[in-house]
């Protein structure tokens, strides 16, 4: 780790909201400069969509901004192929398994198919690839394993070829429910009788193993039966395989704080003798109409959906960029509520912070700077040590765009100094953090668009040299009709395609 980053820590050191405790605390990991993060990745049984997209944006954050003030983060990213029921319980029908019987196809055929479309996805949004991303299926053995340890200390058992989790037992031992805030007597009360209940010793009782009815496709030999693991064991096994018995960041989405994270602290707890994560961190919903988005609620718009603009609800077609800032707007622990005008507005804000890196590139230094720029990198790094406060961040990052601006017109100077630290600080915030990236220039269309306006400039750059400013003025106003903006400077003009 670098003298500098060793001391931004000390001045001015991250702090992140723990679920856990209710509060923001300051960031130490227990093995210093290595950070261990797990996040929940997504069921693939379905395309990804907005509610996907912001759980994978927000770590996505949070991966490049630990990795770019010199954390080397193992960063974890599961895939769940197995196990996770269509009613989120311990009841029902696998939802891969369902959606494999509905199309004939065998299981694996389904999570490959899903798993490849949701990496597309994530690369559209620019989003990092994990440092590994292991599969529910590929870690049944470790997930045997686990249950035993659970059995062995006491806190599980089994019933008619099925592992269930003793809530009742666990309870008197350790408190239940600290992450979510739920109390196990008030959950007993509230129960109903489901199918399969009268396996369970009690009703909250979860499984860890679960016996497959013969007509269940997907299944795994164990010391209990043939069958398959209960959702919530996927994550505690792996993650404890991968980043050791403790470890420092665990994050998902709000919905998987009750009860798939409770029951894996409980699980870590019961196997290890002590809870495994230190933080947890949770990033809130993206809603419609104030409902939450979900596959299972038959509201979401998969994201494949919003890059062609093929729903009833979207207006238009918007970029993954686009959607990428949308999310990045609100802070991640706050709830986004989906609409059109959101969207547009989220779009041409995108559209003005891309070009106005543009022209930062663009633009020439002086002997010396008419502003103090001095305390915009501070500010920036003040809002992402605040509990990663993009909205902030963004504000300041279009401060600045004012003064750039104001020196392409000649009405301010900069100095090469404050210029090459300008534009270190839009690299770094905008592109390495935020992951944002302008519009692919190999697309042939954008360069033969590009190629013909520079053209007609051209031309327009002659008419003006032979004071033919009639010329010059008729070729300006076409360009504009057409819906291209044209903007003089000094040395020259730029020019772009208006929203």
């Amino acid at each position: 780790m670098s003298s500098k980053v060793k001391s931004r820590f000390a001045e001015q050191p991250l702090h992140i909201y723990n679920s856990l405790t209710r509060r923001t605390e300051r960031f130490v990991p227990e093995n210093p400069p290595h950070v261990g993060l797990y996040v929940c990745g997504p069921t693939v049984y379905g395309d990804a969509h907005l509610g996907h997209a912001r759980a994978a944006v927000t770590f996505d954050l949070l991966f490049r901004y630990l990795s770019h003030i010199g954390y080397k983060v193992r960063y974890v990213r599961n895939i769940t192929d197995v196990g996770h029921l269509v009613n989120d319980a311990d009841t029902g029908e696998d939802k891969i398994a369902k959606t494999a019987r509905l199309e004939q196809v065998e299981p694996m055929e389904v999570v490959q198919h899903f798993t490849c479309r949701y990496h597309y996805n994530m690369e559209q949004l620019n989003v990092l690839p994990p440092s590994i991303e292991p599969r529910a299926s590929g870690h049944i053995i470790e997930q045997i394993q686990l249950v035993r340890k659970i059995m062995d200390a006491g806190y599980a058992y089994e019933s008619n070829g099925s592992v269930y989790f003793s809530l009742d037992k666990y309870a008197k031992d350790h408190p239940y429910g600290k992450l979510s805030g739920r109390v196990l007597e008030d959950l007993s009360s509230q129960s109903r009788e489901l199918e399969g209940q009268e396996e369970k010793r009690f009703p909250l009782d979860f499984a860890l193993w679960k016996k497959a009815s013969p007509e269940h496709i997907m299944r795994w030999p164990s010391p209990w039966s043939d069958g398959f693991p209960g959702w919530h064991l996927e994550c505690t096994a792996m993650s404890i395989k991968y980043l050791g018995e403790t470890f420092d960041i665990h994050g998902g989405g709000m919905d998987l704080l009750f009860p798939h994270h409770e029951c894996e602290i409980a699980q870590s707890t019961a196997a290890l003798g002590h809870e495994a994560v230190r933080y947890w961190m949770h990033n809130n919903m993206i809603t419609i109409n104030g409902q939450k988005m979900g596959k299972s609620l038959g509201n979401s718009i998969t994201l494949n959906d919003f890059f062609a603009g093929s729903h009833p609800l979207l207006e238009k077609a918007y970029s993954p960029m686009a959607v990428r800032f949308f999310i990045m707007q609100a802070h991640y622990r706050g709830t986004v509520d989906f609409s059109n005008e959101a969207l547009q507005a989220s779009e041409k804000g995108l559209q003005r912070l891309m070009d106005g890196i543009g022209t930062l590139e663009k633009l020439s230094p002086s002997k010396e700077s008419s502003v103090d720029t001095g305390d915009m990198e501070q500010k920036c790094y003040q809002a992402m040590n605040d509990d990663l406060n993009t909205p902030v961040l963004i504000a300041h990052l279009f401060d600045g765009l004012r003064f750039i601006h104001l020196v392409n017109d000649g009405k301010e100077t900069v100095s090469e100094a404050d210029l090459l630290r300008l534009k270190n600080l839009y690299r770094h915030f905008a592109v390495d953090i935020l992951g944002l990236k302008a519009g692919q220039s190999s697309d042939s269309q954008t360069e033969l668009v590009a190629g013909l306006v520079n053209y007609v400039l051209e031309m327009r750059m002659q008419a003006k040299a032979n004071r033919d400013f009639a010329e010059s003025d008729r070729i300006r106003d076409v360009l504009l009709r057409l819906g291209i903006e044209v903007k003089d400077r000094k040395d020259g003009c730029d020019w772009k395609i208006k929203n």
